[in-house]
């Protein structure tokens, strides 16, 4: 137990553990504690700030299952973006890096976390969870896949096919681009996923840059015309042309199919 730590705090936590309260609102602890609401905001204030109630939002606090050694408590990951969630009431799903680790796409472990949501978009931190949120329209969300944490928690993450559409889709915000033309070779060689449903999560989740550059490479990877004529069939014919690689510049031989600019061979 963290020295110093005062019979208010002390009576709080175990109020909240004896109950197995897994978060504390503002107005909940008056009445059991015989708190003023000043006393009341001032107590979860200091345990705010010293590390024992991490702050999700305004007036809600995660509590730790168990007394923290050394004082301090961070929930996981899973814990903080699934509490944030619920207390906006926000349909979520967990996205771009932490995906492309978790499908084994990029070996590097993000140092926040990152997921789509209807509700919230900026970044966000609950105890030492670090959250960046990306607010898009209900109609974007979809195509999940659940996965158990280690403290059992379900959480959804973007499905293999769809963090690859996303990977090609929001690259300029994941820096994923020309990494996920790859990344997608190997999944197709690999037949962990297939053109079909790359086509179909493209058509549905994909804009149309999104669409140009998925075309061109599943063309180039001799997928079947039918599926192809899926993703021309969502093009306006159009004279504008884009890169294929959008990191490099745009210079290079023309695919008049897909109004892509085959600037690096990636």
């Amino acid at each position: 137990m963290k020295r110093g730590l005062g019979p208010l705090e002390t009576q709080l936590l175990a109020y909240a553990q004896l109950r197995g309260l897994p978060t504390l609102r503002v107005g909940e602890q008056r009445g059991p504690l015989r708190l003023s609401a000043v006393q009341e905001r001032k107590l979860l204030g200091r345990m705010a700030r010293a590390g024992l109630l991490p702050r999700v939002w305004r007036g809600l606090y995660l509590v730790p299952p168990r007394l923290p050694l050394g004082g301090k408590w961070s929930p996981s990951e899973a814990l903080a973006l699934s509490t944030l969630m619920a207390s906006r009431g926000a349909r979520y799903q967990v996205c771009g890096p932490n995906a492309f680790n978790r499908y084994g796409f990029d070996d590097q472990v993000p140092n926040r976390g990152y997921a789509y949501n209807d509700r919230l978009s900026g970044e966000r931190t609950v105890g030492a969870v670090a959250l960046s949120l990306i607010k898009v329209d209900a109609e974007r969300l979809g195509d999940t896949e659940e996965a158990r944490t280690a403290d059992g928690l379900a959480t959804p993450y973007s499905s293999r096919a769809r963090t690859l559409v996303d990977a090609v889709y929001d690259w300029s915000r994941f820096n994923s681009l020309p990494r996920a033309f790859g990344w997608i070779r190997a999944e197709l060689a690999a037949r962990r996923v297939t053109a079909g449903q790359l086509v179909r999560v493209a058509l549905r989740y994909g804009d149309v840059g999104t669409v140009r550059r998925i075309g061109a490479l599943l063309e180039r990877e001799g997928v079947a015309e039918p599926l192809l004529r899926r993703l021309q069939r969502k093009l306006k014919p159009t004279s504008g042309l884009i890169a294929w690689n959008p990191a490099s510049p745009k210079r290079g031989t023309v695919d008049r199919r897909w109004g892509v600019v085959w600037n690096d061979r990636a």
